[in-house]
């Protein structure tokens, strides 16, 4: 099940999801608005490697925006930090900005229970395209889970991406064995 509005207000009131900032207009009728934060960051090798940590460099988006070109990897951030801790949340993009060809997730768009910070968005687009800091780009749904959870995402111990932070994360993928 999907967490309709009226329900996304009592976990909010309860304290099991936690949005900040929180501005009601942003409220749909089953979903959230997130928006794009200041901050964006391009891996700095062109060829990047899963065993390796593969470095990024921040930048900080203009005013007047900043345009994304196709075959280039972005990765943002948005403005909410976001806690969940009883549901599933999942991020996907508005309708307006697929319709913009832009993609704001390759394959993360699931969170996990005890998620809590800010969403690095893996955003790709199909043909040049001007975005702006605070922009509307994604939509937060929150699907109830079945059964208790043995170990929040925010306790776990190998949880990668759990320091709080306001900008893009890179991958942790080199973190694994294999």
């Amino acid at each position: 099940m999907i967490l309709s509005d009226k329900r996304i207000l009592e976990e909010i009131d309860k304290g099991t999801i936690i949005i900040e900032p929180f501005k009601p207009e942003c409220l749909g009728t089953n979903s959230y608005d997130v928006h794009l934060g200041k901050y964006l960051a391009t891996y700095k090798d062109r060829v990047l490697d899963a065993k390796a940590h593969n470095t990024i460099e921040h930048f900080e988006i203009p005013k007047d925006g900043f345009v994304l070109q196709p075959g280039t990897l972005y990765l943002g951030v948005t403005v909410e930090y976001t806690e969940t801790h009883g549901h599933v949340p999942f991020l996907e993009g508005k309708s307006s900005t697929g319709r913009l060809g832009i993609d704001i997730h390759a394959t993360a768009g699931k969170g996990d229970v005890g998620f809590c910070n800010t969403w690095t968005l893996e955003i790709s687009c199909v043909q040049p395209v001007k975005i702006y800091a605070g922009m509307p780009i994604g939509q937060l749904i929150y699907f109830v889970v079945e059964g208790n959870i043995e170990k929040m995402y925010n306790t776990k111990d190998n949880a990668k991406y759990n320091n709080k932070t306001t900008r893009p994360v890179e991958s942790m993928m080199w973190k694994n064995k294999f």
